[in-house]
């Protein structure tokens, strides 16, 4: 058996609402990080293997924010005081929160199609899930992720 992708649940969420905005190739990034590699191997075989990171995942490995499996990197909180100004603790925030949604929980291994499925049920729990965000920016991207993951399961 592959050595299952190593991925965030907010990452694999960020792939799909990408997807359902109607992106279909995704390029490398100035920070890095893996995406564009991670998101073209999922989109090529949605029975690809996953595992539940919580920590750095398969797209943070090669980030230069990533120093020894700890993201290191700012985001501007300005228009959400109430969340984390730490990557790491916003990003984390979000994953557990997917997690509790979604039935699953670190190291847990699936298919990428199980995961998107998951996700897909999950969604009305996203106001809750990004409860710092502005409400219609959430409900703009879950219009997209739902596009996305019906793209995506569908295929």
């Amino acid at each position: 058996m592959p050595t299952p992708i190593a991925i965030k649940p907010h990452h694999f969420v960020d792939i799909l609402t990408e997807v359902g905005a109607g992106r279909t190739s995704f390029e490398p990034h100035p920070y890095g990080h893996a995406v564009h590699t991670v998101a073209t191997a999922l989109l090529r075989d949605p029975d690809a293997t996953v595992r539940i990171e919580l920590g750095a995942d398969d797209i943070c490995a090669p980030c230069v924010h990533n120093v020894d499996g700890v993201c290191v990197d700012t985001i501007d909180t300005s228009f959400r005081p109430d969340a984390p100004e730490s990557k790491r603790e916003w990003n984390l925030l979000i994953d557990e929160r997917w997690c509790e949604r979604i039935g699953v929980e670190q190291g847990d291994v699936m298919s990428a199609r199980e995961l998107c499925g998951r996700i897909r049920g999950g969604m009305r729990h996203a106001p809750d899930i990004y409860r710092e965000m502005p409400a219609d920016g959430t409900s703009e991207r879950m219009v997209k992720l739902e596009t996305g993951a019906r793209q995506y399961l569908d295929g």
